[in-house]
């Protein structure tokens, strides 16, 4: 996802530092088109379940922007609900859900969860928060509302992947894929990486998503890759679009026990962190 670098993005609510999401807080629409086009063969959905079914568990959806996600999870559910910074999205994932008696949505940050301790069975986060080293207030506060035996999710995409790691790395040549999966290592997480497949209607819907998630030029060469990979001349007329795009599904299980050394996230000293609604702050 388009990143800004935090030093210019950055801004403080409430006395902590919020990183706004360049595509979902400015470009709702479009990012709304990209949420419909994004897994349309559910990999992702199949492989958290595989990890943690959420039928009749308490769900937290972490950075849940407009609420896109928490259908999916209320139709199993027994309880979930939606945190997101951001007001304008609060509102809209509020209307959203609002016939939806087992969802509720909560302004709050992910370092300042607005929930009690040992609240929720899974806490999932996708494509939202958790990129690496300075992400561990957020993995310290869903370690906190998790119950024991509860999982943390975390979804965010592979910038290995080709080719929509590739244009990411163009973005972003001081990213460093391999160094925020050895950190969630670290941090005790699993790791699976997943294939996807994006699935546009027309070529102006592939145009507008990419066009928020990558600079003008990066975006450029992406749109007339997707073209090519599409067989799609520049004078073509309506036709779907695919784009190949990889995930990494990070998992943890909190113990239900003693505490393994080194797994939980709330133990020892870490820097304050940020974080954005459902969309991925640019790494500085």
């Amino acid at each position: 996802m388009r990143w800004f670098p935090r030093s210019v993005s950055s801004f403080r609510r409430g006395g902590e530092e919020v990183l706004p999401s360049p595509n979902i807080w400015y470009y709702q629409k479009a990012y709304e088109i990209e949420n419909r086009a994004q897994d349309v063969d559910d990999e992702i959905w199949r492989v958290l379940a595989e990890y943690r079914d959420w039928a009749g568990a308490d769900v937290l959806d972490l950075g849940c922007g407009d609420g896109f996600h928490l259908p999916r999870f209320a139709a199993t559910a027994r309880s979930v609900l939606g945190v997101e910074p951001h007001e304008p999205l609060v509102r809209d994932a509020r209307h959203r859900v609002g016939d939806l008696a087992n969802v509720e949505v909560r302004q709050g940050r992910a370092q300042r969860l607005p929930v009690p301790d040992a609240a929720f069975d899974v806490v999932h986060a996708r494509t939202a928060y958790f990129f690496g080293p300075g992400c561990e207030p957020g993995l310290r506060e869903a370690e906190r509302v998790l119950r024991p035996g509860g999982t943390l999710m975390i979804v965010d995409l592979d910038v290995t992947s080709e080719p929509y790691g590739r244009w990411m790395r163009q973005d972003l040549p001081h990213y460093d894929p391999s160094g925020v999966e050895k950190f969630f290592a670290r941090q005790g997480f699993g790791c699976r990486k997943v294939m996807t497949r994006w699935l546009f209607e027309d070529v102006a819907a592939m145009e507008a998503v990419l066009k928020i998630e990558f600079s003008a030029p990066v975006a450029a060469k992406a749109i007339a890759e997707v073209r090519r990979l599409n067989e799609v001349s520049s004078g073509a007329g309506e036709k779907r679009m695919t784009v190949p795009v990889g995930y990494r599904v990070h998992t943890r299980t909190k113990p239900t026990g003693l505490v393994v050394p080194g797994h939980s996230a709330s133990s020892g000293d870490a820097p304050s962190g940020v974080v954005s609604s459902s969309a991925s702050p640019r790494m500085p």
